[in-house]
């Protein structure tokens, strides 16, 4: 049964996939497309095993700043939101700057962040906070808010206090939109810590995702360009997944956003 019912959730997508790189595959050789401009599968595949060692510790180095990044923005986030929840004054002062962490291009600060944390680690897990931090910011405050009156009167009416609302009846009732925004914020890490490693310049010996394409752009490689993308992708998904994981466990038993189909 359960074998089953695995098949019928990661069939369909393994299928597409494969159904996806074949007509790739087909589409490249036949058409006589010229490998540095769009490599076959199987040529990105060979240059993913050539190089992957390499591969390996860019991944490692992108996937340290990512995950920093994304438990900052995940813990302040949070954090940010509790604050602007418990005033509708300060609510309307300061939310619309947190707009700007949405609508300031990362590449254009980026520079900036090299001059004010330098080169390296630091800058980019700045920057990987900085792109992550507004859905965690939004979806926070939108759950806190979305507390059904009658429960705060409830909570109101047996003389509870702010801190105990907050604990035991807000923040419970935010957890779906928390993880939503926390879903969302983990792709984000990664893109944001892959955009600072194009400005933050690694040195050699500790160079991430984001140099690993940019230098193989400039080799044109482009078959470890692709690689380099799908090794990001791959990082991606693996954060959203703990992140999914994590969520499914904690609301499996109560909330329907979490119960399988």
């Amino acid at each position: 049964m359960k074998t089953g019912l695995l098949l019928e959730r990661v069939g369909p997508p393994l299928a597409a996939l494969v159904l996806l790189l074949g007509l790739w595959e087909g589409v490249t050789r036949g058409l006589g497309i010229a490998p540095w401009l769009l490599p076959p599968p199987s040529a990105i595949a060979a240059a993913g095993l050539r190089e992957a060692r390499t591969l390996g510790h860019a991944t490692l180095v992108t996937g340290q700043a990512a995950l920093l990044g994304f438990v900052l923005s995940a813990t302040l986030g949070v954090l940010i939101a509790i604050v602007l929840a418990s005033s509708r004054l300060l609510e309307r002062a300061l939310y619309p700057y947190t707009l700007l962490l949405q609508t300031v291009p990362i590449v254009a600060i980026a520079p900036l962040l090299v001059l004010w944390f330098g080169p390296g680690l630091r800058a980019v897990t700045v920057s990987s906070f900085i792109v992550s931090l507004f859905p965690v910011i939004t979806n926070t405050l939108t759950g806190l808010r979305s507390v059904e009156p009658a429960l705060r009167d409830l909570f109101h009416l047996y003389g509870a206090r702010r801190l105990a609302t907050l604990w035991k009846l807000e923040l419970p009732a935010a957890l779906p939109q928390l993880f939503t925004g926390w879903r969302v914020a983990s792709g984000l890490a990664v893109i944001g810590a892959i955009v600072g490693e194009f400005v933050a310049g690694f040195s050699e010996d500790a160079a991430g995702l984001g140099i690993l394409v940019l230098t193989a752009y400039r080799q044109l490689r482009t078959d470890l360009l692709f690689a380099a993308v799908v090794a990001a992708s791959v990082l991606g998904l693996a954060l959203f997944g703990a992140v999914n994981l994590g969520g499914w466990r904690l609301l499996r038993r109560w909330h329907p956003s979490a119960s399988g189909p």
